[in-house]
């Protein structure tokens, strides 16, 4: 494990790239009082260390006609072995936009997006319920996006004591 120091430069930086990806350097510049170049050898320099890891163009699932968000609970039969069965088979499923495994009641969590309840009901009875070690699902399906973010919230880092932490990543 490797560690990289992140100043508030940086901070601004990830901030001002999280709220738009596509901002110039020139652009970040302006925002964050450094030149041109010195944007880039940052941006270089925290995607080297995994800090950014992709860029993506976030999509109104609406518009594009995925009418349906749900959240699903499922529980497996045993983990262990069908544990790891069950999180290969649903690493390929594009209706899955998120999977993760969690504490209490169930064993994973799923947000799904279908284009409308038929076809959730479709891929809950011959997609989901078809994996391995599935003994159980329940499912909230959403009325209304309140709020949605892929911004993670960096305000811990800009605190007087950890203005110059150091981040851990692995290459």
């Amino acid at each position: 494990m490797t560690k990289v120091m992140v100043d508030r430069y940086d901070i601004e930086l990830l901030a001002a790239l999280q709220r738009n990806g596509r901002e110039t350097n020139a652009a970040l510049g302006e925002k964050v009082h450094l030149s041109t170049s010195q944007v880039s050898r940052r941006v270089q320099r925290l995607e080297e260390a995994n800090i950014i890891s992709h860029y993506a163009a976030v999509l109104n699932p609406e518009v594009v006609g995925l009418g349906v968000m749900a959240f699903t609970y499922v529980t497996l039969e045993r983990q262990g072995e069908q544990g790891n069965l069950f999180e290969q088979e649903i690493i390929d499923i594009p209706e899955v936009l998120e999977c993760l495994s969690v504490t209490g009641e169930a064993d994973y969590i799923l947000r799904i997006a279908t284009p409308d309840l038929a076809s959730f009901s479709e891929f809950m009875t011959k997609r989901l319920l078809r994996l391995s070690g599935v003994a159980n699902v329940k499912s909230i399906i959403t009325l209304k996006t309140i709020k949605q973010t892929s911004s993670l919230p960096l305000e811990h880092i800009k605190q007087p004591a950890r203005a110059r932490q150091q981040l851990a990543f692995a290459k």
